[in-house]
C-alpha cells in the first residue's frame, strides 16, 4: 500500500496540560509535534519557546487548554544556569564563536556583590541572536549576515537571583525573572560587571508560573508508556490557572455564565482566594477568576471580577450546558 493510501489515524479531542521535561537539542516546536503525535491530539500548542540548547519545563496544552496558554507566556519563569567566566562569544552562549578571552580573578564575595546589582528591575538590551523581529525579519537573520541593528533596552524584573555553586571559571545560579528576560544576556552582563566577561554554557528551566518540574515527564518516557499511563500524565486544564481565585456557581448561574452573560457579584457565592492572591476586587476590572459549576465541579472558564460584576472572558466549550 502506498503511503498516500494508508488510512488516516483518527485524532482525539483531548483537553489537558502536559508538563514536558524537554531534552537538549530539541526545539519547542519539534517537542510539540512529537507529543501531539503520541497523544493523537486534534489540537495542541506550547506556552512559549525553550531554546534547543536549554532543557527543562515546557508545558504543552491540548484542546481547551490552548485558550489559556497566553497566561503562561506572561508568567514569570525560573531557571538554573551555568555561566563560564572569562570568555565572551558571539551569541552569548556556547554555540557562538569566541570573541575574547580574559583572565578570571574573582572570589565568591565579588560574585555575590555582582549578583546583587542585577536583582529587581533592570534594563536589558535584547541579543542579536534572538527571534525578536525588526522590519519583519528576526534579529538572528541580521546577525547571521554579519549585521548589527540597534535595539532598545527593555525593562525586565529579576525577582530572585541566587548563587548555587562556583567551580571557577564556571558559576551556577538560579534566577526567577519576568517574561522577556534573556538569561544569556544576564550572564553576559554579570560577566561584564565582574570585568572578565562571561557566556552561558548550560540552562535548565525549572518553573513556569506556579508549574514546576516536579511532575514533568520526558518524551522518551512517554514513548515507552502504554496509552492509558500516558493519558494519566495529563493534568487538568485548570492546572494553568491555579494562582487565580475561584468561584462556584449554582446551576442557574452556571447556565447563564456559559451563555456569556455577566452576573452580579452580590448575587453570587463568595470568591475563594488562593495563597498567592487575596480577594480584593473593589472597583478593579482586572482581577481574573476561575469559574466552576458547583454541582459537578466542572471548570466553566475564566472571568474578570470587578465593578460589581463577574464578566465571562474565556469559556470551556466542552462544559455541558444543562437543559
Amino acid at each position: 500500500m502506498k503511503p498516500s493510501q494508508r488510512p488516516r489515524v483518527p485524532r482525539r479531542a483531548l483537553d489537558g496540560v502536559l508538563l514536558l521535561d524537554k531534552g537538549l537539542g530539541l526545539s519547542s516546536n519539534d517537542a510539540l509535534v512529537r507529543a501531539k503525535r503520541l497523544y493523537l491530539a486534534q489540537k495542541a500548542g506550547h506556552t512559549g519557546t525553550l531554546d534547543p540548547l536549554a532543557s527543562g519545563l515546557l508545558p504543552l496544552c491540548f484542546g481547551e487548554a490552548t485558550k489559556f496558554s497566553q497566561d503562561l507566556l506572561e508568567a514569570d519563569k525560573t531557571y538554573e544556569a551555568t555561566m563560564r567566566l572569562g570568555v565572551t562569544t558571539s551569541t552569548g552562549d556556547a554555540e557562538g564563536e569566541v570573541l575574547e578571552t580574559r583572565p578570571v580573578d574573582v572570589d565568591l564575595p565579588r560574585i555575590e556583590a555582582a549578583l546583587e546589582r542585577f536583582r529587581g528591575p533592570i534594563s536589558q538590551v535584547p541579543p542579536m541572536y534572538s527571534a525578536l523581529k525588526r522590519d519583519g525579519k528576526p534579529l538572528y537573520e541580521y546577525a547571521r549576515a554579519g549585521q548589527v541593528v540597534a535595539r532598545e533596552a527593555r525593562e525586565v524584573t529579576i525577582h530572585r537571583l541566587e548563587l548555587l555553586g562556583s567551580a571557577l571559571p564556571d558559576v551556577t545560579f538560579r534566577v526567577t525573572c519576568s517574561k522577556g528576560t534573556y538569561v544569556r544576556t544576564l550572564a553576559e552582563d554579570i560577566g561584564a560587571e565582574l570585568g572578565c566577561g562571561a557566556h552561558l554554557v548550560a540552562l535548565r528551566r525549572t518553573g513556569v508560573g506556579a508549574l514546576t518540574l516536579e511532575h514533568a515527564v520526558t518524551l522518551e518516557a512517554l514513548e515507552a508508556m502504554p496509552a492509558a499511563e500516558r493519558d494519566a500524565c495529563l493534568r487538568p486544564v485548570d492546572a494553568l490557572l491555579s494562582t487565580f481565585p475561584s468561584i462556584r456557581l449554582g446551576a442557574v448561574e452556571a447556565k447563564r455564565f456559559l451563555q456569556g452573560q455577566r452576573l452580579r457579584l452580590a448575587d453570587l457565592p463568595p470568591l475563594i482566594p488562593t495563597q498567592q492572591q487575596a480577594v480584593d476586587f473593589g472597583e478593579s476590572a482586572d482581577s481574573r477568576v476561575r469559574v466552576y459549576r458547583d454541582e459537578d465541579g466542572a471548570l466553566l472558564g475564566v472571568a474578570r471580577a470587578g465593578q460589581g460584576v463577574l464578566a465571562p472572558e474565556r469559556l470551556i466549550v466542552t462544559a455541558p450546558v444543562p437543559e
